[in-house]
């Protein structure tokens, strides 16, 4: 009878406690409703009224309900942090979601200090932290360069037992990366378990690289990247990518990796199409780069400002007028960093009289303060219409202090009008301000050999080498096969070098027959004229034109980016290589593009893709 009494009582219908199911329901329907409303809220306001009835319909205690209430106004774009704090200070037990939640808020507002003091309350608290609570924190040191916290807060990765996590991982990879320390990056990375390095991971390290200006390596990671089983287009790792090539001139890959893009993609963005845009400019593939722009079909400020300093970086200043022009009239309005491409593009084209219309038109018409990049642009101008003595007149009367960039800029204006005099007022300035100034130096040296004061050339380099200063060579780049090689003025020692000195040989033998004489005025040491003819043909633009020469097909393109301005022989030496080997030669120096077909040097070349 035992038995089946007890399993009678088992199996047969229990009796329903209708009253206790009923408020259950009720209870889950009110919890429902109200995350419905924080749903819907668009502003303080309207959050507020969800809080009232969240305390009227008494849920205040539930979980679920506050979380979200202080998820809401922590993390929205109208939310506030003093709100939320004020709610989760009449928690009587929060719970970790809460305390992360608090922490990312925070985090979103750039106050560090306050998420560390979540974070300490929820220790002392004992609220155990998770693999949501570090990625956060994490992220808080990388946006402020916060390097000494992120370390802690990887020490307590260990303590907590999280290291293994990915999302933690990424986070220290992408942390360390932002604040400077890659091989602590390369570290985490290299710890990962290969199934765990995902896209996020390879985009951290990337970006890692990219932040450091580390062009060539991030284009090695990138090609690593496309052989594992995680890639695929991802608009982070493809615009660190774009500027790798960007800042690399590096057109094949920028066009391949277009033609991925294009491929994998079923459409791009506004900031992908305005990362091409400007990939293709600074390229120097100008007419690409202007067909993407006339093809987009949303534009930004961006966008403008992108093709405006593109086209003055191709000396086509009137052209980025209109294109100025074009943005006044689609009512964007254009900000500092436009001007500087306005006024930078008045510069390359000498459009001195347009230039200062346009500086006044910024400060009288657009309310905007002139910066000391501003007044730059101004110097430039004038100095290179050979006003050199008004822009000295105009950076005495600069609201701010000139800096280093600036009188470096007028230093070299000095150089190349042979103003000795003022050159030696300004190099006295420029090396108050940086008494290591290599460049004041070799600026100041190489004016003094011009004008042929060889004293004070061995004074001046004398001077340098007591401060242990020495110059660095200038190097060019040139992308053969979808590979980038650097060559180095004067350094014929790397592998690659097997056949330029011939080529550089044959060249020079050509170009006798066309006329050409080595311009030994830009060889400013006081050799024989036989030294100077050597040293000229060793620069740095020669040697990977030769090597172009020799790698790539007849008749196809040879673009250099080289690291300093371009002299004077090698302008004429390039421009007459292009009619010899009938190539057409485009070289990025410091300042701008130059284009050189068929004996020409042109401002653009149509069809130059």
């Amino acid at each position: 009878m035992v038995g089946t009494s007890v399993h009678q009582n088992i199996f047969l219908p229990q009796p329903k406690d209708n009253n206790r199911r009923r408020g259950a329901i009720d209870i889950g329907s009110r919890e429902q409703e109200c995350i419905s409303l924080l749903k819907r809220c668009k502003n303080m306001e309207e959050l507020k009224q969800s809080h009232c009835l969240t305390l009227k319909l008494g849920l205040v205690l539930s979980p679920f309900c506050t979380g979200n209430l202080i998820s809401t106004c922590a993390l929205s774009d109208w939310g506030s942090m003093d709100y939320a704090c004020l709610i989760f200070n009449q928690l009587d037990s929060p719970n970790s979601f809460e305390f992360n939640t608090m922490i990312r808020g925070h985090i979103k507002d750039m106050n560090l200090e306050e998420a560390i003091t979540f974070y300490d309350l929820m220790l002392q608290t004992g609220i155990k932290p998770n693999n949501f609570t570090y990625p956060s924190l994490l992220k808080g040191c990388a946006y402020l360069h916060r390097l000494k916290e992120g370390m802690q807060f990887h020490g307590h990765v260990f303590k907590i037992g999280v290291q293994d996590d990915v999302f933690v991982q990424n986070s220290l990879i992408s942390m360390y990366g932002k604040c400077g320390e890659l091989k602590n990056s390369y570290s985490v990375f290299e710890q990962m378990a290969d199934v765990d390095k995902s896209l996020a991971s390879w985009s951290a390290l990337i970006a890692a690289h990219a932040s450091k200006e580390m062009w060539s390596e991030c284009l090695g990671l990138f090609k690593e990247l496309t052989s594992q089983k995680c890639w695929r287009a991802e608009e982070s790792v493809c615009v660190s990518v774009l500027s790798s090539c960007t800042n690399l001139g590096a057109l094949d890959l920028g066009r391949s990796t277009h033609g991925f893009l294009i491929k994998n993609l079923s459409g791009l963005n506004v900031i992908m199409e305005t990362s091409l845009l400007d990939m293709y400019l600074k390229c120097g593939s100008l007419t690409k780069g202007l067909s993407i722009f006339e093809r987009m079909k949303v534009k930004n400020q961006w966008s403008y400002s992108v093709v405006i300093s593109g086209l003055a970086f191709h000396g086509c200043g009137r052209e980025a007028l209109r294109v100025f022009s074009e943005m006044l009239e689609q009512e964007f309005e254009p900000d500092e960093v436009v001007y500087v491409g306005v006024l930078t593009a008045c510069s390359h084209a000498g459009l001195v009289h347009e230039g200062l219309q346009l500086f006044e038109k910024m400060k009288d018409e657009h309310q905007i303060k002139p910066t000391i990049h501003h007044y730059g642009c101004l110097v430039d101008l004038l100095s290179k219409a050979g006003k050199v003595r008004e822009a000295f007149e105009l950076v005495k009367s600069m609201p701010m202090e000139a800096n280093d960039v600036l009188w470096y800029s007028l230093l070299g204006a000095c150089r190349v009008h042979q103003d000795v005099e003022l050159g030696e007022l300004v190099a006295e300035k420029l090396l108050q301000l940086n008494p290591q100034s290599t460049s004041a130096y070799v600026m100041l040296s190489n004016m003094y050999a011009k004008a042929q004061r060889w004293e004070h050339v061995g004074l001046t380099r004398g001077e340098m080498a007591q401060k242990g200063l020495t110059k660095t060579p200038g190097f060019s780049f040139i992308q053969v096969k979808r590979k980038v090689y650097q060559f180095v003025s004067n350094d014929l020692t790397w592998p690659q070098s097997e056949g330029i000195p011939d080529m550089v040989q044959q060249m020079e033998w050509q170009l006798k027959f066309e006329g050409y004489y080595p311009d030994t005025s830009e060889v400013l040491f006081d050799v024989d004229e036989e030294e100077k003819r050597e040293r000229l043909s060793r620069h740095s633009q020669k040697l990977a034109i030769a090597f172009g020469l020799i790698h790539t097909s007849q008749d196809s393109p040879i673009r250099i980016v080289r690291s300093m301005r371009m002299c004077k022989d090698c302008h004429t030496y390039t421009k007459m290589i292009s009619a010899i080997y009938r190539r057409r030669i485009t070289v990025r120096d410091r300042n701008r593009f130059h284009h050189f077909e068929d004996g020409l040097a042109l401002v653009k070349i149509i069809g130059a893709v």
